[in-house]
């Protein structure tokens, strides 16, 4: 039974760091059509600014803003430089930017902090366990766990039950009419590309102390974002939840019981929504 729980707690503690990654690709590639490859260097990124910061202040919650903020900044600079030129249409040409750009920054990356794997304390509170019983879990995992819900909730009602969600939402859906009604789309977009790339920036430095930072977590992270995205369905916050759900679990246990078949669990469930539900779990046709 404790096997069970922790496993439990494993899989949700990771599923909510994966959310919070999944859901900043959601927003750009499903709500704005965008294929944004340095999502995963964005997580890199907020990782490495919050690890900088965390040095400055020793201040955890500093270096949460700092690693948010400074990806925030990236994207919008990523976003209002180079990409706003291509249209919606253009897929190759965004893949082909943001890849180079992703190359970049992780070059980039490893000139400035080199190929050494680095560790974030999380703030003095979240440190140790807790005592439940016979099990003993860490706090920072029950953080992550709550911090997870906490965003989720919040995208949910940004996107489902406010006026700039309903105006992204139009945006998307018939962007000439949105213009007819008075909506400024290229300020609207700019916005909604720092958003999905601040939530990047803040799952790398909600991850540093859970998971490291080292050079290739940027490959890593955008391989995970996209399953959830592509499992949990394109333009969905809750789609990205039920797959982030999904993905953390089945790679947990895979882990867990079966190590040798770690990234196999990844793909095939992805293979069998794609084979029957090509739109994703919870994704629009």
């Amino acid at each position: 039974m404790t096997t069970v729980a922790l496993l439990g707690l494993n899989s949700l503690s990771f599923a909510m760091l994966l959310f919070v990654l999944g859901a900043g690709l959601t927003i750009t590639f499903g709500l704005m059509r965008i294929l944004n490859m340095t999502h995963g260097s964005f997580f890199l990124l907020g990782a490495y600014f919050g690890l900088a910061a965390w040095k400055l202040t020793h201040n955890f919650w500093v270096a949460l803003l700092a690693g948010a903020l400074a990806t925030a900044v990236a994207g919008m600079v990523l976003y209002r430089v180079f990409l706003r030129r291509f249209s919606q249409l253009e897929e190759m040409a965004q893949v082909l930017l943001t890849f180079g750009a992703l190359l970049v920054i992780a070059d980039g990356a490893l000139i400035t902090w080199g190929g050494n794997v680095e560790t974030q304390p999380p703030a003095s509170f979240l440190r140790g366990s807790v005592h439940l019983g016979a099990l003993t879990y860490p706090k920072y995992r029950f953080f992550l766990i709550g911090a997870g819900l906490a965003i989720a909730v919040t995208l949910w009602l940004f996107v489902a039950r406010t006026r700039l969600g309903a105006m992204v939402r139009a945006g998307v859906d018939d962007p000439e009419m949105a213009k007819g009604l008075g909506i400024n789309m290229p300020l609207l977009f700019l916005a909604v590309f720092a958003l999905g790339s601040l939530l990047a920036g803040l799952a790398g430095a909600l991850g540093a102390p859970y998971l490291g930072i080292y050079p290739g977590l940027d490959f890593e992270a955008l391989v995970l974002a996209f399953i959830v995205v592509i499992v949990g369905g394109v333009g969905s916050i809750e789609g990205a939840f039920v797959g982030a759900l999904l993905v953390a679990s089945v790679d947990t246990a895979t882990k867990t019981y079966f190590p040798n078949l770690a990234w196999f669990s990844l793909y095939a469930p992805m293979a069998i929504i794609l084979a029957f539900r090509p739109q994703g779990l919870l994704g629009r046709k």
